[in-house]
């Protein structure tokens, strides 16, 4: 039996998409900026989010990365995960989102978006479905059709791919994949 705790209305909305357009800092990550005295960048990623991209993958959903920086520990994170769209160190996230859709033969609506900060409304606001966590930026938080309850970093990501799975009917036939 699917969980309900997503409102009908949002797995409604999201029942078309097949990209999601995810920031890294603050939402596949707690945040916080990690530097060695050498000014060597560390990052620390959720293995929940990890498994719901891999699920969303499978399920046919395509997720893009569209982040502000670029680090050798993001890459070999998104290597690991098999995600073949990035864009990374861009700092118009508009454009950079529509090359991807563009690339990927989709459109915006049918695009789910989900960051924390100003630089991602630009991805988030002509998507079908914004998503943003918890500890996002006010002016974000009033934008977003869904605040997830788990922190970036900390399962938001899964969150949101939970909410993908179910409004696509994926999420049910995965579940009993996993319990055989």
């Amino acid at each position: 039996m699917t969980p309900t705790r997503f409102p009908a209305s949002l797995l409604s909305q999201a029942k078309a998409v097949r990209v999601v357009l995810l920031d890294v800092d603050g939402v596949l990550t707690d945040g916080g900026l990690y530097f060695s005295e050498h000014g060597e960048s560390s990052k620390r990623f959720n293995t929940l989010d990890g498994h719901g991209l891999k699920m969303l993958q499978r399920a046919g959903i395509q997720p893009v990365i569209i982040t502000g920086r670029d680090s050798p520990a993001l890459r070999m994170r998104l290597s690991g995960l098999h995600i073949q769209h990035a864009h990374c160190g861009v700092e118009d996230k508009h454009t950079a989102a529509q090359q991807a859709l563009q690339a990927l033969g989709m459109t915006w609506a049918q695009t789910a978006a989900m960051g924390d900060d100003w630089p991602d409304l630009a991805m988030m606001l002509p998507s079908a479905v914004a998503f943003a966590p918890p500890h996002a930026h006010p002016e974000v938080l009033a934008r977003a059709h869904h605040v997830t309850h788990a922190v970036g970093g900390h399962g938001a990501v899964r969150e949101v791919c939970d909410v993908l799975l179910q409004a696509t009917g994926h999420y049910e036939s995965l579940l009993k994949e996993a319990l055989a």
